[in-house]
């Protein structure tokens, strides 16, 4: 009797820390995601963004689970302070506006309001993952506003493959995540590495991380705190048509970088775009996941650095 009631004492403290710290932790995240979004209206409803740097002005277009705030990790990442990095959060994520029956296609005139609103007339695009579509379908319909694009580990086409259904599967669960704070902050904390699997690095590429990737893939992590705010757009994207065959009229100096082995936005995307967009160079790689930003993170950032400077004076054909 004694034994359990010091048991009893000693879960009922472990409960108090343990709501403490999660008290804490999404009050800190909760006031860094409002401190700094700017929010402008639209017919399709609000659009949060935030801009930074000096250069060629680049829209940076965040994956699932992001906002404005895993925008700007990639473009920290990929662009340095060499460009003018705009980054929008997408439909339901974070302080952007979310309606049923919304598109693709919709998200993609969102941009050109954000770009008519800032005075910009033409920009350089670089998509990471689920970013992708709506990438893809601002260049198929403002071909005119785009001097380049950049795909990074983006999803491009539906599949009906075997390892496509497991993808799928990992997507599902990252939906039923996204809905609940509490269950994805525990999950990030006590399950980090099957986190990072579900996120789309097996656990060869896990083992392989050095400390600085490893620390800029739990950022990534840690910035998807709080999720809540972000699951009417996670479970957009999971559902949403893919592009597909329209890509086939984008006119944009296209470049696609994507791993062989990415087990979340797997390497037929990367593939289908290289084969059907026209102007379209493809760079693989051997290994790397989903996280290429990370594990290739130089060849990524030169890569996308002379694809956008190289085409920023370009005219639309």
């Amino acid at each position: 009797m004694y034994v359990l009631r010091w048991a009893v004492a000693a879960s009922l403290v472990a409960t108090v820390l343990v709501s403490a710290v999660f008290i804490r932790d999404m009050s800190r995240a909760y006031e860094r995601v409002r401190e700094k979004g700017t929010v402008i209206s639209s017919a399709f409803g609000n659009i949060e963004f935030t801009e930074a740097g000096s250069g060629p002005a680049v829209l940076v277009i965040h994956g699932s689970g992001g906002g404005y705030d895993q925008g700007e990790l990639i473009a920290e990442a990929v662009l340095g302070d060499q460009f003018h990095a705009i980054t929008p959060s997408r439909f339901g994520y974070l302080g952007s506006g979310f309606h049923e029956g919304a598109t693709w296609d919709d998200q993609a005139h969102a941009y050109a309001h954000l770009l008519d609103h800032l005075g910009i007339k033409k920009v350089a695009v670089v998509a990471m993952s689920q970013g992708g579509p709506s990438a893809l379908l601002f260049a198929v319909l403002y071909p005119d506003r785009v001097s380049s694009l950049t795909l990074i580990s983006c999803g491009v086409v539906a599949l009906s493959t075997e390892d496509q259904a497991e993808a799928n599967e990992k997507g599902n669960r990252l939906v039923t995540i996204f809905k609940h704070d509490l269950l994805y902050w525990g999950i990030s904390k006590l399950f980090r590495k099957q986190l990072m699997g579900l996120i789309g690095a097996n656990s060869e590429v896990i083992a392989g991380l050095t400390p600085d990737q490893r620390q800029l893939f739990e950022h990534f992590i840690d910035y998807m705190n709080p999720v809540s705010p972000r699951s009417a757009g996670a479970s957009f994207d999971n559902k949403a048509m893919m592009p597909g065959e329209r890509i086939a009229v984008i006119t944009a100096p296209t470049l696609i970088l994507h791993a062989v082995d990415d087990g979340l936005q797997l390497y037929r995307n990367a593939e289908f775009a290289a084969a059907t967009i026209p102007n379209t160079e493809l760079v693989s790689f051997d290994k790397g996941g989903h996280f290429i930003i990370g594990t290739e993170q130089f060849a990524v950032r030169a890569a996308v650095g002379d694809h956008i400077r190289n085409n920023a004076g370009e005219a639309t054909p």
